[in-house]
């Protein structure tokens, strides 16, 4: 697969900072999380939505943390420790031991498969394998799926795998397609 946008990184960072409430609210959306766009410019902004729980609130807020981490440290390497440093921000007053690998069982809802217990050692020979593939963007969506799969943390796997795929992308100069525009 060829890489379908190239674009300087500074075009990239500009592109992620206008659409930045627009990834924030379709990530709380997968997570469950029912607000409208309007609401989630009002959180990002500083504001409060008295019918949302604290703990959405504070889902939205990680988001926005996570990414404005990310578009400042664009240019460090992703690996292990970025991948920590994400959790850490995405889990932040919401899960205990968040960047930590998970030193227990998890499930997933709706199915009986069990993710084994994650090994630092392993995830780097996996994504070490997924490193030497050419397209950034295949890069990014097998690292992603990786990281999904592995179900390395306690909680916010999808949302760290997914902005960890975001730093990737646009440290390589690719758009993510995570807009509509």
């Amino acid at each position: 697969m060829q890489d379908k946008y190239n674009m300087t990184i500074e075009q990239n960072i500009f592109l992620a900072k206008r659409n930045i409430v627009d990834y924030i609210w379709k990530s709380a959306h997968l997570e469950g999380i029912d607000v409208t766009f309007p609401e989630t410019q009002q959180i990002y902004d500083g504001g409060n939505i008295g019918r949302l729980r604290i703990d959405e609130i504070v889902t939205i807020n990680n988001l926005k943390h996570a990414w404005q981490f990310i578009l400042s440290t664009i240019e460090q390497k992703a690996d292990f420790n970025y991948l920590c440093s994400i959790n850490a921000l995405v889990g932040s007053n919401l899960v205990e031991n968040a960047g930590k690998l998970r030193s227990g069982d998890v499930r997933i809802g709706g199915t009986n498969w069990k993710p084994v217990l994650p090994n630092k050692l392993d995830f780097e020979e996996k994504i070490e394998k997924i490193n030497h593939i050419e397209s950034a963007t295949q890069r990014a969506i097998r690292t992603m799926a990786c990281i999904m799969k592995s179900q390395l943390f306690w909680d916010g796997n999808k949302r760290s795998a997914m902005l960890f795929a975001n730093q990737i992308m646009i440290q390589n100069g690719i758009r993510s397609n995570n807009n509509s525009n």
